[in-house]
């Protein structure tokens, strides 16, 4: 567990941590030369079956952005402020910023009291009260380094606290160095934020290179495994002169989603805040610039609880609910914190009614469980991304999935409610079909996956659609997809042509006619052929690779399920391959392989043919 000390330059922060755990945090020769805490310092202390872990925080205004770097998932403060001097510049921001992180409990300690009696002591305490009535209820207390005053009962009270950084999520960890050990390699410190992490365990960088972990050091000290909440140091297996590694990075135990340069924070104002202004972002580790935009106000005065648009120069690593710091755009001011709400936020209609109700409900749920259930409203995500969206392992994420009665097919996860007004599109996608060719059989699924809901995972639609099929409310006739109701057939005269036109592909033994053979062969008029073989084609008879040329449809089936197996053993097909395998000419061969491209049987890639949609000739 690790708590921040914070407070103005020079009110004992050092002192009170040496006094509390036997070590200076003053680990710079700078800062022994100087006298101030420039970068973050550390010191441990163990107490009964754990190790408490102090960051020293700078309190020196140019240092700031090293202070805020110490607070990524921090739960604990300790707010410092010399009894002699009292609150200062310094001691009001850094309050203003724990206040604004939402940090969980905030300690006020009074430093140096045997530099003042205490009827000042008391008075310091009424104003601090007074002038902070949020602190009222925090605990106080009274010390100095130099007597050892309150020493004991402090740290009495920090052993007591509870952890709690959630180590069932998974593992995820805010990279602030990164250095070089002879003889061990890299090695980066930093604050787990959720999870746990073992020797051997693969991890993922945040560039999405993978490393291995050698060994950890758990707040200071050789352990086998990190949990969240502690300060780690992790020797990785990761070669500095090839993997790119800078503070700001992440490790995480599941592979990282893509970082979000567009987000939606509830923002608490802490001056006054216009549209489109100006910011810097800090988050963990990183540091970034970026644009604010309001979207339930024009203007946000200081105390006041908005939702806002981020919108950064570069991306960041979010995952919902995480805590951020905005200063103003030149850097000089504390502007306003934030939570993360919705980590990827859409471009358009930002500012819509269903938009920002969406936005209020998903400020309003209570559990992880319900934000899935609104992330799932209207649209079909994947678990990847709801994953990495909540932090939750497969295991979690099924299980949140069962508790709001929501489903998932492959990486799709969605509702009943979306899953039903997909079926209605598709079903009325085929109903408006039939009303304006009502002398075809129907359509393709590629095709009607176009149709009906092209935007949405095509797998996805093509399970629903196999679902349809299961249930008889759709059906299919020689590859045409169709509602049970229509029917489109032959008349007398037109059955007994069929007979005499399905001979004479049996004579071609697998071949393709062109409409012109068939009307010469048969003495039909060319006209009468081609329209003839055309109707055929609606009722699934016949197959047209090119315009005029025809298959028997149940050959095209045949030779697509040859096509499969070929594939599915070697990967792809060429031409020449298919060629001679089908003992074709070349010209038929590459209508027919274009045919399948077409339908969405194949994909072609350079010279080969990959399978698209093993599915589409399926009987």
């Amino acid at each position: 567990m690790i708590i921040v000390t914070s407070g103005h330059v020079d009110h004992g922060k050092t002192a009170l941590l040496q006094a509390l755990t036997g070590v200076s945090t003053a680990h710079l020769p700078e800062e022994k030369k100087r006298g101030m805490t420039i970068d973050l310092g550390y010191a441990y202390l163990p107490v009964q079956d754990k190790i408490l872990g102090f960051i020293d925080v700078p309190g020196h205004e140019k240092f700031l952005a090293n202070m805020l770097a110490g607070l990524g998932g921090i739960h604990y403060a300790m707010l410092i402020v010399a009894a002699d001097e009292g609150v200062q510049a310094q001691t009001k921001e850094h309050l203003a910023i724990l206040r604004l992180l939402q940090i969980d409990k905030i300690m006020l300690v009074i430093t140096k009291a045997d530099r003042a009696d205490s009827a000042k002591i008391d008075d310091l305490q009424r104003k601090i009260k007074q002038d902070y009535p949020f602190l009222a209820e925090n605990p106080f207390f009274v010390t100095s380094a130099v007597s050892g005053q309150g020493i004991a009962e402090l740290r009495e009270f920090l052993t007591a606290l509870a952890n709690p950084a959630d180590q069932n999520k998974p593992f995820r960890y805010a990279i602030d160095r990164v250095f070089t050990v002879k003889g061990a390699g890299t090695v980066v410190t930093g604050t787990a934020f959720s999870g746990k992490v073992k020797i051997d365990d693969e991890l993922y960088l945040s560039t999405g290179e993978k490393v291995r972990v050698k060994n950890i050091h758990a707040q200071n000290q050789q352990n086998s495994e990190g949990l969240a909440g502690q300060r780690l140091a992790l020797n990785i297996n990761a070669d500095l002169g090839r993997s790119l590694i800078e503070r700001g990075d992440w490790l995480f135990s599941q592979a990282p989603w893509a970082p979000t340069d567009r987000f939606t924070v509830v923002l608490n104002a802490e001056m006054q805040l216009n549209e489109s202004q100006p910011v810097h972002v800090y988050h963990a580790a990183s540091h970034v610039v970026g644009k604010l935009g309001l979207l339930t106000a024009k203007s946000a005065v200081k105390n006041s609880e908005v939702l806002a648009e981020v919108l950064l120069d570069k991306p960041l690593f979010l995952a919902q609910g995480d805590k951020l710091i905005l200063r103003s755009g030149d850097n000089k001011q504390l502007a306003a914190g934030a939570r993360v709400l919705e980590v990827y936020s859409p471009k358009r209609h930002k500012r819509s009614e269903v938009r920002l109700n969406f936005l209020t409900d998903l400020q309003n749920a209570q559990s992880a469980g319900e934000r899935l259930a609104l992330y799932l409203r209207s649209q079909a995500v994947s678990a990847s991304q709801l994953m990495w969206i909540e932090q939750l392992t497969a295991a979690q994420l099924d299980a949140l999935m069962a508790e709001q009665h929501l489903a998932h097919f492959q990486e799709w996860c969605f509702n009943r409610d979306y899953q039903q007004q997909k079926i209605h599109q598709i079903l009325t996608a085929l109903e408006h079909y039939h009303a304006a060719h009502s002398d075809q059989v129907g359509l393709g699924k590629a095709r009607l996956y176009r149709i009906a809901a092209l935007q949405q995972p095509e797998k996805l639609i093509y399970h629903l659609i196999d679902q349809l099929l299961a249930d008889g409310r759709l059906q299919q006739s020689r590859g045409w997809l169709h509602l049970p109701t229509h029917r489109i057939q032959f008349n007398q005269e037109e059955q007994a042509l069929w007979q005499r036109v399905s001979a004479k592909f049996a004579e071609q033994n697998g071949q393709a006619f062109w409409v012109r053979e068939l009307a010469t062969a048969l003495n039909v008029e060319e006209t009468v052929m081609r329209n003839f073989c055309y109707k055929a084609g609606n009722l699934g008879y016949l197959t047209a690779i090119v315009k005029d040329r025809f298959f028997l449809t149940e050959t095209v089936y045949r030779y697509a399920e040859k096509v499969k197996a070929l594939i599915e053993a070697q990967g792809a097909i060429s031409v020449n391959q298919l060629r001679d395998e089908l003992q074709f000419g070349r010209k038929l061969t590459v209508q027919l392989t274009e045919y399948f491209d077409r339908c969405g049987f194949l994909r072609r890639k350079g010279n080969f043919h990959l399978l698209r949609d093993r599915d589409i000739f399926d009987h």
